[in-house]
């Protein structure tokens, strides 16, 4: 049975060996992430920080950093399993007497999965009216850029047009009645609110701590608008959801949920929000976003209050995305037919970079599909798209790179669209919610044979030179600043021009040291219409050709937010104190079972 509580999942972790208390006070400003920071890095169990100074609440983070914790949460390829035996189910219309038999355990689960009401004098929480949440919950501080606390795990619950949406969109702790709401361009939310205004009226809302685990995953997924996410979560846990009705606000609540802020957005009203370190690995900078008035804070008695620390890949958030990918993958042919597989790449915070497997019935099939990838969804935020035709492991990147290059045709295969809309988080582009995106297209046979022995060159324009892969080189020399037209130099440098694809990078050793630093330095550090240059661009029929090499430019500009880190301060803090966290043994991974 999967934990439908945060109480029944700390239960389970510490069961399973996966979880480590900590006794001693810590800090809720810039200790606790520091602490999850180093344990996450080293593979290390969930973290339950039992006295945080001047709150009543213990914080529990990491609760899902690792592919065996979230086999806990959410059942592993087992519930994988059983989600695409219910997709094969419900996309074989009608069904056979036979399908109805073998796929009947499906069929329970799914109408045991529809939410479910009772009566309001069962609510079991505590109730604090005009609630001064920052003084209350022990919201985290993650670095010492940040404008302030956050709620990391903020469940939004709102509604419009009678479709009921959930998601996670970070609350910055403004003062004593006001929160800020992330809602990003894209997302559920940011759609019942755009309509609210339209009709001038303010926007109920909900926003849950806890609860069941495949709540959280619910509300990162990438569902469509009628797709309710409280269905897809009582679906993996294979139970129904209890909600009770709110004597204080027209949506209902969750019963199995730590905290429950209920209130309003209002109408029209915005307020600077940020910094805030994200999941890219850098400050999401100070910007005006809604606001979110609470009425009522309910809490249960013994209620354990959930964060987590987000910043340069892999954090928590990775393995969560991850395992959704797995989760989702049956419903993509069902919405995409020429689609067989898609990945997104957590080691690019996802919209960066995505792959994908696609069907050619047809010439130019694949530039047809490529495009129904790019305008569905939150897909629709992916910066960059691959494209191939061969059933491969989309998650072996140097495979993927390497199949593609033998193939594509860059006078006809790569394609950069300017002037689109952006990931909020992505700071490459031309301003926020604003950029570019590109596609390159490798599929059919080969065109090229990729070379692998790294090229003599005498010229003072390069400082370090690695291969990456076959085909590919990374290169680093001066910065941005100091020669911003490197790029153009390097395509045009007679030894480069058998290599298709070259990346210039602050450092070249670090970069191509792994595949992870190689997808982080490069995806999230480019902007396609700015920074991808060529030998040679010649514009035939309206089409852009190019000529090989195509060099991206990844440095850093002066315009990007900084890369996060710990501040000093805060890390001589967690240095002198760690044997205090870990009493037993200075590292708590050694009694700790990594499964």
């Amino acid at each position: 049975m999967l934990p439908t509580t945060v109480g029944e999942f700390i239960k389970i972790l510490r069961k399973n060996n996966q979880l480590v208390d900590i006794e001693v006070e810590v800090d809720a400003r810039l200790e606790i992430a520091e602490i999850h920071r180093r344990v996450i890095a080293d593979g290390g169990p969930a973290l339950l920080f039992r006295q945080v100074r001047g709150k009543k609440f213990p914080v529990t983070t990491n609760m899902f950093g690792s592919d065996q914790r979230i086999e806990l949460a959410f059942g592993g390829q087992d519930t994988v399993n059983q989600v695409a035996q219910l997709v094969d189910f419900l996309t074989t219309m009608p069904p056979s007497l036979s399908d109805v038999w073998q796929q009947r355990r499906s069929i329970v689960q799914l109408i045991k999965s529809l939410v479910s009401l009772v009566r309001p004098s069962k609510l079991p929480f505590i109730q604090i009216d005009n609630p001064d949440v920052g003084n209350i919950l022990p919201a985290t501080t993650s670095w010492h850029s940040d404008g302030g606390a956050f709620l990391t795990l903020p469940l939004v619950h709102t509604c419009g047009n009678g479709k009921d949406n959930l998601g996670i969109y970070r609350m910055q702790i403004h003062d004593e009645s006001e929160l800020g709401m992330h809602l990003q361009i894209g997302k559920g939310g940011g759609y019942h609110l755009y309509h609210a205004e339209q009709q001038g009226r303010d926007l109920a809302a909900n926003v849950y701590l806890g609860g069941p685990p495949a709540l959280i995953l619910a509300a990162i997924a990438p569902l469509p608008e009628n797709v309710s996410e409280f269905i897809l979560a009582s679906l993996i846990i294979g139970k129904k959801l209890t909600k009770t009705t709110n004597p204080f606000g027209e949506l209902d609540l969750l019963k199995s949920v730590e905290f429950c802020l209920s209130g309003i957005i209002p109408a029209g009203v915005r307020r600077a929000e940020g910094p805030f370190g994200d999941h890219y690995g850098y400050n999401s900078l100070r910007h005006n976003f809604p606001v979110f008035r609470p009425r009522v804070l309910w809490h249960k008695k013994d209620a354990v209050f959930p964060a987590t620390v987000v910043g340069k890949p892999r954090q928590e958030d990775f393995f969560l995305g991850n395992y959704l990918q797995q989760l989702l993958l049956p419903i993509i042919p069902v919405v995409m037919p020429a689609v067989r597989d898609l990945w997104s790449y957590g080691e690019t915070g996802y919209h960066s970079l995505a792959s994908c497997v696609l069907s050619e019935r047809y010439e130019r099939e694949a530039l047809t599909t490529a495009f129904r990838i790019l305008g569905e969804g939150q897909l629709s935020l992916t910066k960059f798209l691959l494209c191939l035709d061969k059933p491969i492991d989309l998650r072996d990147f140097r495979q993927v790179l390497e199949y593609i290059l033998r193939r594509a045709d860059f006078a006809n295969d790569l394609y950069i669209f300017a002037k689109t809309a952006m990931d909020t988080l992505d700071y490459t582009g031309e301003s926020l919610n604003r950029g570019s995106k590109g596609l390159l297209i490798g599929i059919g046979q080969p065109c090229r044979e990729l070379p692998t022995n790294k090229p003599s060159l005498s010229t003072t324009l390069i400082d370090q030179l690695e291969i990456f892969c076959r085909g590919c080189l990374v290169i680093s020399g001066k910065s941005h600043d100091n020669n911003p037209q490197l790029a153009t130099a390097i395509a045009n440098q007679s030894p480069l021009t058998d290599w298709p694809l070259i990346i210039l990078v602050d450092n070249a050793n670090n970069s191509a040291a792994s595949v992870n630093n190689f997808l982080w330095t490069t995806f999230t550090r480019f902007n396609p219409a700015t920074d991808i240059y060529a030998r040679q661009v010649e514009v035939k029929h309206h089409k852009i050709s190019y000529t090989q090499p195509i060099v991206i430019d990844a440095r850093m500009k002066s315009w990007y937010p900084p890369e996060l880190e710990c501040d000093s301060t805060t890390k001589r803090l967690v240095d002198r104190r760690w044997s205090e966290y870990f009493p037993i043994c200075r590292d708590p991974l050694k009694s700790f079972d990594k499964g």
